[in-house]
């Protein structure tokens, strides 16, 4: 049994064989899916996708990219949607300054904000975090985000940063990036963070992992994480599936 942790299953990349892909993801083991969000819209969305089908579950939120657009009225709305018991967190949120598509003090602004309303929804965030780790972290810690729980998602920072977030209560989520072979740090936070605290993902349609880097990214490879993070570790693909698998449910509350 396998747990995709971060599968975006609602892009229109999907459109064409929407159906087909998710089944071909079951059908291979992969029994439960995160859909998270990146807009007002896509949180909608995704809210009406998990009606469709029993084993996957929603983030609602908005991506640091979208916030610009952002105003209290959408965040009403977002606190509305969260209410329904299809969804387990809120995110995927947090900072980006790599493109910088959102002004970066509009970004901390909306980044605080929907961390508070994951607090008091007592709801754990899946956090977005590219070139921006120390602001991410010290807007984590003036929420006090790691009380309702926290994943850091498609995780690219140091072993040493992984380590801090773990001692913290945080779970750190891999994607196909740590399958390619020049990725050093991925493959190093692989080897230290502890099994408990690991999770899979594939953030499809993106990041595709080896051996089919280059083409369009789906739940069914969320497999070659797990069996990439087996062979750095010495252990068992079934021990590296059966832990992120716990611990997935555990941290989005999934019985």
């Amino acid at each position: 049994m396998l747990f995709d942790s971060h599968a975006h299953v609602n892009d229109a990349r999907f459109d064409e064989d929407r159906h087909e892909m998710i089944m071909r993801a079951y059908e291979n083991g992969v029994e439960m899916i995160m859909l998270p969000a990146i807009s007002l819209e896509s949180s909608l969305n995704g809210v009406e996708m998990t009606k469709q089908y029993e084993f996957i579950f929603a983030a609602v939120g908005v991506h640091p990219h979208e916030v610009k657009n952002m105003d209290e009225m959408t965040l009403e709305m977002i606190k509305g949607l969260a209410k329904n018991n299809k969804v387990k967190a809120v995110g995927e949120i947090g900072l980006d300054y790599f493109y910088d598509f959102s002004p970066r003090e509009v970004q901390k602004e909306w980044f605080l904000k929907q961390l508070l309303l994951a607090k008091e929804l007592q709801l754990p965030v899946i956090i977005h975090d590219r070139d921006a780790h120390q602001d991410v972290m010290d807007i984590l810690c003036e929420a006090n985000s790691f009380e309702t729980g926290v994943i850091m998602h498609c995780y690219s920072g140091s072993k040493e940063l992984a380590l801090e977030y773990v001692k913290k209560g945080a779970y750190i989520s891999l994607a196909g990036p740590v399958t390619f072979k020049n990725a050093k740090k991925a493959k190093e936070v692989a080897a230290a963070v502890p099994l408990d605290r690991l999770l899979i993902e594939t953030d499809s349609p993106y990041l595709t992992p080896m051996p089919f880097r280059g083409k369009r990214n789906e739940p069914e490879y969320v497999k070659f994480v797990a069996m990439e993070i087996a062979g750095i570790r010495g252990i068992p693909f079934a021990e590296v599936a059966k832990a992120t698998t716990e611990n997935a449910k555990k941290i989005f509350g999934i019985d």
